[in-house]
């Protein structure tokens, strides 16, 4: 390792629908917006909530199962990286995005109510039984 990090880990709404763009053999990238908000109380006692948007990016898989199941509003806890794109525009001018490199997301909205897209099943980690509850006659240790 090179002794630097980048890492970026957000937890928001999306305030769009995944836009998808593919290209040829298979590959795919999806963009969305991402709402981060955060709140406190100024020196009037007054609630102030300051948001922050994100331009998020998703690649293939993960593109299209964000495409699939995830609509405008909806929370996500997502992990990844920033990146930095430059362009020239039509009128010459140099152009810069800082976006969202996303290598994993988890949905946090519960969809249970019927006309909403589907949360996928994902596969969950191997669990372990619990072990037995101690009873009265167990010792009294406190741990």
């Amino acid at each position: 390792m090179n002794g630097t990090l980048n890492k970026v880990m957000l937890i928001g709404h999306l305030g769009d629908e995944v836009k998808m763009h593919y290209f040829d053999e298979g590959n795919s990238i999806g963009r969305f917006p991402l709402a981060t908000n955060e709140s406190y109380i100024n020196k009037d006692g007054d609630k102030v909530t300051t948001t922050e948007w994100h331009n998020v990016v998703v690649r293939n898989k993960l593109a299209e199962i964000c495409e699939k199941y995830l609509t405008k509003g909806d929370k996500i806890y997502c992990e990844g990286q920033i990146k930095t794109r430059q362009w020239t525009a039509d009128d010459g001018q140099t152009r810069y995005m800082t976006e969202i490199h996303v290598r994993d997301l988890t949905f946090l909205t519960n969809k249970k109510s019927e006309g909403q897209k589907e949360k996928p099943t994902t596969p969950t980690k191997e669990t372990k039984p619990l072990p037995p509850k101690k009873t009265s006659n167990d010792d009294d240790l406190p741990f």
